[in-house]
């Protein structure tokens, strides 16, 4: 009996780890390809948008009928839940024009964490000396990443994927109440067609889009960000908020890997030193708190 639960939590532990490494190098593909589709100007930041979320919903809702039997009705995700993922979405791909794969992925996944303080602290929650410690130094390191300089990114840029950032904080946070992944996704994709819609009417005089960026913008949907955002909600059921708020910060170093392999990108100096300080500090956030009461409780 006993050695049956330890190789069931053995085989749960695994399935998690799984799906979590999944999921963070679809986040990182999307840095990447992203990049890669706006950075040589293969596709306008709209349309990649625009097929995007298309080519997420569709694949979602592909899977989605041929599960249909296993889905609960009850478990449709939410307009909430649906105004974030394109909000994300969309001021993603515009930051893409200016910034490059790492520093995209670093300022998102940066902006990821601190929304998720401060809706903890808004939710009544005290933060540890610590985790102050933490957000002072993870604030530094944002001011020294946009201080005037060679390397620093754009305003614009900075600014847009920020916004990325708190949206995708709010997503993840609402994933973790997801009762069917599958379901939820899909339907969440589905709730931004309007907004595509509208967006298409506004942009269609002024896309510019080649069959490479196409290409670049369906897998993203489809596979990186449908199949990818699915898996993540599922990685969600078995992850606390502080698990799933620390394993988001390998994705800027995956990122940064993938821009350096793919599309032939520099690991600057500044973004190795904002780099350090930014999800060294958030690390501090996320962890701190833990290590000290357990140290306490021990002596």
């Amino acid at each position: 009996m006993k050695s049956s639960l330890v190789n069931s939590t053995a085989k749960n532990l695994t399935r998690i780890v799984l799906l979590t490494g999944l999921a963070l190098v679809a986040f990182a593909a999307n840095s990447v390809l992203c990049r890669l589709a706006l950075g040589e100007k293969a596709i306008d930041a709209s349309s990649f948008t625009i097929i995007r979320l298309l080519s997420g919903a569709i694949v979602l809702l592909i899977l989605f009928k041929i599960k249909n039997n296993e889905l609960s009705s009850n478990s449709k995700g939410s307009w909430y839940s649906g105004i974030m993922l394109f909000l994300y979405a969309i001021t993603f791909s515009f930051a893409y024009i200016t910034l490059d794969t790492g520093t995209g992925a670093l300022i998102l996944f940066g902006s990821v964490q601190i929304t998720m303080i401060a809706l903890s602290l808004l939710s009544g929650n005290r933060l540890h000396f610590t985790e102050w410690l933490g957000v002072i130094i993870a604030f530094a390191g944002f001011l020294y990443l946009i201080m005037p300089g060679v390397t620093a990114p754009s305003t614009t840029g900075f600014l847009l994927m920020t916004v990325a950032g708190v949206a995708w904080g709010i997503y993840t946070i609402n994933g973790k109440g997801s009762k069917n992944p599958l379901s939820d996704t899909t339907f969440n994709f589905l709730r931004t067609v309007p907004f595509i819609i509208i967006m298409l009417l506004v942009v269609l005089k002024d896309v510019n889009f080649t069959s490479k960026g196409i290409l670049l913008a369906i897998i993203s949907g489809g596979v990186t960000s449908g199949i990818g955002y699915t898996i993540w909600y599922m990685a969600l059921k078995g992850l606390t908020s502080t698990q799933a708020a620390v394993v988001q910060l390998l994705v800027p170093v995956i990122a940064a890997f993938g821009g350096v392999i793919f599309i032939f990108e520099k690991i600057t100096f500044r973004l190795s030193i904002s780099s350090t300080m930014i999800l060294g500090g958030i690390l501090i956030v996320v962890m701190g708190k833990k290590y000290f009461l357990d140290n306490h409780y021990k002596s």
